[in-house]
């Protein structure tokens, strides 16, 4: 994966250095610098069939392999198109072939290496990609205070490569995924680098190599490109830990987040939001390293919380997340509160307190929206009081309209000839009154004697006890 990493950045500049020797008509140069071509196409090559040898994607190999072999024949062309470049300058012809054999390789080589980023595992790539970053960035710092203006120069353009290799296969790999909250984040992430992290590093860069090429030399503001420095390494930190969101533990690598010991670094080196130390320990590895009781304590809330994820999952998975932005913010914090969790067991992305901090902001920022959600929800919807009162209303309606129809049955039928009208014929009977003994028993309590009764109040007529007073029948 080293491999991978290095060779596929800047793969045109070998290229660019050959057709510019080419322009100047200087044969020698271009026979030195097609050396290079060549070997930096061999590589390519190399590392391509490499990359096959430890992969099981069948058909991505075969795609590699065709693409390696197209490259492998189309490499003499191209030092050939150069050479006759050199020999007549100012040809048209010639300018012409070259540019058309330029496009062809560049095209074939991005063919290449979209072909191998296809078979290489992504979790592996952007790790080793933070890491190479890592000592990139302290080799910027070392030639800043050694004033070594083309190792400064050099070593930044390497950052800038490997920063723009991993924007690139990232924003490849989220092509392959649905849009939603995950992609989000992670292009979110990948804008951040390539919009503000990146175009700030390069105006440290260029700052720092006017000021030391000036003569005499000019002081740099040291503090200042060392936090250009690390904001490059810290965006894409957090582009790999955006795209590990969505692993399990079981496909995670102890690799992933193993701890580092940063005691073996030098003063120079540019330190990280993971260098918050506690007598040379990360947040996290005191975390790992507690005492079996506590960790049992930890492992009885962890199994508690699992418990309640299980029955937010299975809520959750009843609904569909479009458009719906209560299940979105739901699955969110389930998300996040699983970083913080693991962060108890030694485990997860968070590796720091601040991290934590960072968390449990995000988890806040989402309540909020949650319960604004929910309360414009609330407000839209009738209480429980107002919907027996509707009821009830609806009730003596029914009693008025009963009785009205009563009087109008009863009152207008013989005057309207009713027997004339297209009409149901309605006949108003009052119900026979229940059945009730003709003998009122005694009661043996002799104590209800003595109680006092009260005064008769008036009496409320039960709506539905109004209406089962009258009984409707068609006439025949």
């Amino acid at each position: 994966m080293d491999h991978v990493s290095d060779s596929f950045l800047e793969t045109n500049v070998p290229l660019l250095v050959l057709i510019e020797a080419a322009k100047n008509g200087n044969e020698k140069e271009v026979k030195e610098y097609a050396q290079v071509f060549r070997e930096h196409a061999n590589k390519l090559i190399e590392v391509a069939n490499l990359a096959c040898s430890i992969s099981n994607n069948e058909e991505g190999v075969k795609l590699v392999r065709m693409a390696a072999s197209q490259l492998e024949t189309l490499c003499p062309q191209v030092i050939n198109a150069a050479l006759a470049l050199a020999a007549k300058p100012n040809s048209k012809v010639a300018q012409d072939n070259m540019d058309l054999f330029k496009d062809q390789w560049e095209k074939q080589v991005r063919v290449l290496t979209d072909a191998v980023d296809d078979i290489t595992s992504i979790d592996d790539f952007l790790c080793v990609s933070e890491n190479h970053i890592l000592e990139d960035v302290n080799k910027c710092v070392m030639a800043l205070q050694e004033k070594d203006v083309d190792g400064l120069d050099r070593t930044a353009g390497a950052i800038r490569g490997r920063a723009a290799r991993v924007v690139h296969v990232v924003t490849s790999e989220m092509d392959n995924y649905e849009p939603g909250v995950y992609t989000e984040k992670v292009l979110e992430a990948t804008k951040l680098l390539t919009d503000t992290v990146m175009p700030r590093f390069t105006e440290q860069v260029e700052a720092a190599v006017e000021a030391l090429s000036a003569n005499p030399s000019q002081p740099v503001d040291e503090n200042e490109f060392i936090d250009a420095s690390r904001l490059v390494y810290d965006g894409v930190r957090d582009i790999r830990k955006a795209v590990l969101m969505i692993r399990t533990p079981e496909e995670l690598d102890d690799s992933d987040f193993e701890t580092e010991d940063f005691d073996s670094r030098s003063r120079t080196s540019v330190q990280t939001e993971d260098d918050q130390l506690i007598a040379g320990q990360s947040a996290r590895a005191i975390m790992a390293q507690l005492p079996q009781e506590q960790k049992a304590k930890i492992a009885e809330q962890v199994a508690s919380f699992q418990e309640e994820k299980s029955k937010l999952d299975a809520e959750v998975s009843k609904w569909d997340d479009s458009g719906n932005d209560i299940i979105v913010l739901a699955k969110q914090m389930c998300m996040i509160m699983m970083e913080m969790t693991d962060f108890t067991r030694g485990k997860g992305p968070l590796k720091n307190a601040s991290d934590v901090i960072s968390a449990a902001k995000k988890i806040a920022e989402a309540g909020s929206r949650m319960d604004k959600l929910g309360r414009a929800i609330a407000d839209q919807v009738d209480s429980a009081m107002s919907l027996i009162q509707a009821a009830k209303n609806l009730m003596n309606s029914v009693v008025s309209t009963v009785k009205a129809s009563y009087v109008a049955s009863t009152k207008y039928q013989k005057s309207q000839g009713m027997q004339n009208l297209n009409m149901p014929a309605i006949s108003w009977k009052m119900k026979a009154p229940e059945k009730k003994p003709l003998v009122k028993r005694e009661k043996q309590d002799d104590g209800q004697t003595n109680k006092v009764k009260r005064s008769s109040q008036k009496k409320h007529i039960n709506p539905v006890q109004a209406l089962s007073e009258f009984k409707a029948m068609d006439s025949i």
